[in-house]
């Protein structure tokens, strides 16, 4: 609260009468991003998931630079955030959205009714010596690396000035941004977006949300599949810690990096839309026209035949190994139209109830 509040009052006071030169605004986004990185790829995806593996220098930096977010140790924050996935939208849910907005961006921290749960889940995070010196020194290393690195640089850049220039912007106003990020992830990906693989959680993937949260927002399909190490699965798909990741396997850096096939992928698809179109042509509450419902009909008896199709192509495959891999691509690369093709007409449908 204390970094909101001087994000809110003093950080424009101050910029409103002496302004930030290039260097603090490159201070900003340059503690922004390690930061913010260290939370999604070290905190997230590869403490609390085990997504990929990494060297010790990468787990490092994302304990140090994770530590400066003021989200709490790894310890803590892996296990609050396993106990999420294990328990969504049930008490058991540390940020359960069904409690309300407020509850799972930001309430579920201020006002903790019940006693803190242990640290049960976590067991496999204590045998690593880095985890459990930064749980030792958590305090002193968010301080020193959030708050006294950037006024430190921001000292012998400008003087004094410089570094309460540094101290403000690239620490206290960078630590409520970093944070209000993964909030998101919890109330507003858990609220607004689109659900392609399934619905028997509240997650949501929401491609805006993930240009401000390094690519988090696709958080259905990361609640579909959450050891993969890519939450925008899509090539298209903006996704900063993915492109991290696969560079740092390039440089050996990070290793063992776990990818959900592309037919498990679309097979959960299919499965979703012709759930959906199922359930669109039985509804009696907003009766479909007879063109829509004949085009969801056509659409699932497709859906349909596609998915006993490429049953029947993978028990081909098992007898003959050396049959031509061309005929599996086609077969997924028109499930992939279909499917497509099926949203979008329940998108519609939806539009003209």
């Amino acid at each position: 609260m204390g970094t909101a509040f001087v994000t809110c009052t003093v950080v424009p006071l101050y910029l409103w009468h002496f302004k930030a030169d290039a260097f603090q605004v490159a201070m900003f986004f340059f503690f922004f991003i390690a930061t913010g990185l260290s939370i999604t790829l070290g905190y997230h995806r590869l403490f609390a998931h085990k997504a990929f593996e990494a060297r010790w220098p990468v787990r490092l930096l994302t304990l140090l630079f994770g530590a400066a977010t003021f989200e709490n140790c790894a310890l803590a924050w892996v296990s609050d955030h396993r106990r999420h996935h294990k328990n969504v939208d049930s008490d058991d849910d540390p940020y359960d959205i069904t409690k309300g907005f407020w509850h799972a961006h930001i309430g579920w921290i201020l006002f903790k009714l019940d006693p803190e749960p242990p640290w049960d889940n976590v067991a496999d995070l204590r045998k690593d010596p880095l985890v459990m010196l930064q749980d030792r020194f958590y305090v002193p290393i968010a301080i020193v690396v959030g708050f006294v690195t950037p006024a430190f640089l921001g000292y012998l850049h400008a003087g004094w000035m410089g570094a309460l220039s540094g101290f403000l912007i690239a620490g206290v106003a960078r630590v409520f941004a970093v944070q209000h990020m993964t909030f998101f992830i919890n109330s507003l990906c858990h609220t607004v977006g689109s659900r392609p693989y399934s619905d028997r959680c509240s997650a949501r993937d929401s491609g805006l949300m993930a240009i401000f949260t390094f690519g988090e927002g696709y958080h259905n399909y990361h609640h579909e599949f959450q050891h993969d190490y890519r939450n925008g699965v899509k090539w298209w798909q903006w996704d900063p810690t993915k492109w991290s990741i696969w560079t740092l396997e390039k440089l050996r850096l990070a290793n063992s990096l776990r990818r959900v096939s592309e037919e498990k992928i679309l097979l959960m698809q299919l499965a979703e839309a012709r759930r959906r179109l199922d359930e669109r042509l039985a509804c009696r509450v907003t009766p479909l026209q007879g063109r829509t419902r004949l085009l969801l009909q056509n659409s699932g008896a497709k859906l349909h035949h596609l998915g006993e199709r490429w049953t029947a192509l993978k028990a081909e495959y098992a007898e003959k190994k050396d049959l031509q891999i061309e005929h599996a691509r086609a077969a997924l690369a028109e499930i992939r139209r279909e499917v497509r093709h099926a949203f979008d007409l329940l998108e519609l449908a939806s539009a003209m109830a």
